[in-house]
C-alpha cells in the first residue's frame, strides 16, 4: 500500500511549481492594468486638454489627445453688438442714445465711468452735428435775387424744399400752412417760399403752386400744379409723405395716406348708393 501512496506526492511538487509559474506574470499582468487604470483617471483628472500648455502640444501632436478647436473670428457688427450689450446692461435697460447729458452723468457715478464717459463724449459730437444741420425749422421768404444763393447754394448736405406760389390762390395759401408746420417738425430741411413770378419771369399761373426739391444744387424732384400736388384737399400728411419719398425729409410715414382716402371715399359712395335704395 505504501508504494502506491508516494508516486502520488511526488507528482504535486510539479503541479505546484507550474501553477507559482503561471501566476507570476498573471500578477504582473494585473498590476499594470491596475496602474494604467488608476494612472488614466489621475491623467484624465488633472489634464485640460483647451490648455495651451507645451504637454498639450506634444499631446496633440501624437494624437492623443485632439486639436484644439480654432477660436471663432468674431466680426466687426459682433464686437459692435457686443459693446451695445454690454453698455445695456450697465445702464439697466436704458437706451443710452435717448439719454440726455444730465442723465448720462448720473450714470457715470454709479456705472463703469470709463464706458460711460466714452458713450457721452460720442452722444456730444453726435448732438453738435444734429444742432449744426438744425438750424432752420422756419419757412424763409425769399426773392428772385436770393434765388442762387438760397437754393442752388444751400451748401453740402442740404435739402431745400422751394415754394413757388400766387397771392390770393387759397391752395397756395394751404401749402404754406402745411410748409410751416413740417419746417418746425424737420429742422435739418431748408423750406423757402417765393412768389412765382419773381423767381421765374412769366411763370404760368396755372403752375401754381409749385414745389421744386433741390440737394447740393441739384434739383431731384417737382410737383407742378395742383393736380399733381393732389388738390386743394391735400393734407399735411400727405404733403410730408410726398416730400419724404423725395428724400427731402426724413418722414415716418411710409404708406401714402392718400391710399387709405381712396379706399375710404369708395366705401362711403357705395354705401351711399346702397342707402339711395
Amino acid at each position: 500500500m505504501d508504494v502506491g501512496v508516494e508516486p502520488i506526492e511526488a507528482n504535486v511538487e510539479p503541479i505546484r511549481l507550474c501553477w507559482q509559474v503561471v501566476q507570476l506574470p498573471l500578477a504582473f499582468l494585473y498590476a499594470l492594468l491596475y496602474t494604467q487604470q488608476k494612472f488614466g483617471a489621475i491623467l484624465h483628472q488633472q489634464l485640460d486638454p483647451n490648455e495651451d500648455t507645451e504637454w498639450n502640444d506634444i499631446l496633440r501632436a501624437k494624437g492623443i489627445i485632439p486639436q484644439k478647436p480654432k477660436e471663432k473670428e468674431i466680426t466687426e457688427d459682433e464686437i459692435i453688438g457686443m459693446i451695445e450689450s454690454t453698455i445695456a446692461e450697465k445702464q439697466n435697460g436704458k437706451d443710452l442714445s435717448k439719454l440726455d447729458l444730465d442723465e448720462l452723468d448720473e450714470l457715470e457715478d454709479s456705472e463703469d465711468e470709463a464706458v460711460l464717459q466714452q458713450y457721452r463724449q460720442k452722444r456730444i459730437a453726435e448732438m453738435q452735428a444734429a444742432a449744426s444741420r438744425a438750424r432752420f425749422g422756419m419757412v424763409r421768404e425769399i426773392s428772385g435775387q436770393d434765388y442762387v444763393e438760397e437754393v442752388t447754394k444751400a451748401g453740402e448736405g442740404i435739402y431745400v424744399v422751394l415754394h413757388l406760389y400766387s397771392r390770393g390762390v387759397p391752395f397756395c395759401a394751404l401749402i404754406n400752412q402745411h410748409l410751416t408746420q413740417l419746417a418746425a417738425a424737420f429742422p435739418m430741411t431748408k423750406f423757402v417760399r417765393a412768389i412765382a413770378t419773381t423767381c421765374i419771369a412769366n411763370y404760368p399761373e396755372r403752375n401754381v403752386p409749385t414745389i421744386f426739391v433741390y440737394y447740393e444744387g441739384q434739383l431731384k424732384k417737382q410737383f407742378i400744379g395742383a393736380v399733381e400736388l393732389g388738390g386743394p384737399n391735400l393734407t399735411c400728411d400727405e404733403l410730408e409723405y410726398m416730400l419724404g419719398q423725395a428724400k427731402a425729409i426724413e418722414s415716418k410715414i411710409k404708406e401714402d395716406p392718400r391710399e387709405s382716402k381712396k379706399i375710404k371715399d369708395k366705401l362711403f359712395a357705395e354705401l351711399s348708393d346702397n342707402n339711395d335704395w
